[in-house]
């Protein structure tokens, strides 16, 4: 009977703090290119709050157009977008212009519903670009990938490759969990 009641006692002084718990914010697991500047808004306007330094992994809580609220050692807040990365290490570009992938003329790759190149498709060309699939009828949908002529392709969780990204180089016939089903925006090289 002792054992109970420490138990209800124990779950009890728990309870006040399960709703804190549940009000932290979810985002994007990101790094820092470099040291960022943290304001109490997006812009140049708001007043600093601190910094996080460089090449530290962040939460990114959420972006708006060029600038992203970010949180990481060092404190919260808005900071530029273009200092801010969604690859899976802060030396692992994924869209910048200083990366060392040559862009392949000629180059096309098809994108499947299915794992192992099934299902439903369509193809795309060096040059396009999707920044929102969900207007093609293809948010959340592909599964595989084949490079049908060589080139690479940018391939994002979210649309206007806002969050998690990779590079594709290769086929795919089963894309990584954090991305199949779950993709948004795609651009071929």
């Amino acid at each position: 009977m002792r054992l109970l009641a420490a138990f209800g006692l124990a779950l009890a002084l728990l309870l006040p703090a399960a709703p804190a718990m549940s009000e932290t914010e979810a985002g994007s697991h990101g790094w820092s290119r470099e040291t960022l500047v943290l304001r109490t808004g997006p812009g140049t306007n708001y007043d600093i709050t601190g910094e996080i330094p460089g090449e530290v992994a962040i939460k990114i809580l959420r972006c708006q157009k060029l600038w992203c609220n970010v949180d990481g050692p060092g404190g919260r807040g808005w900071t530029n977008a273009y200092s801010v990365d969604f690859g899976k290490d802060p030396h692992w570009p994924i869209l910048d212009s200083d990366n060392d992938w040559p862009d392949v003329a000629g180059g096309s790759m098809c994108f499947y519903e299915g794992t192992n190149f099934t299902g439903r498709s369509f193809c795309a060309n060096t040059g396009e670009v999707f920044q929102d699939l969900a207007t093609w009828g293809w948010d959340n949908r592909i599964r595989s990938i084949a490079v049908t002529t060589p080139t690479s392709a940018a391939i994002c969780r979210d649309r206007f490759f806002q969050s998690y990204c990779e590079r594709i180089l290769e086929s795919e016939p089963h894309l990584d969990p954090l991305l199949a089903s779950q993709l948004s925006s795609i651009r071929v090289y």
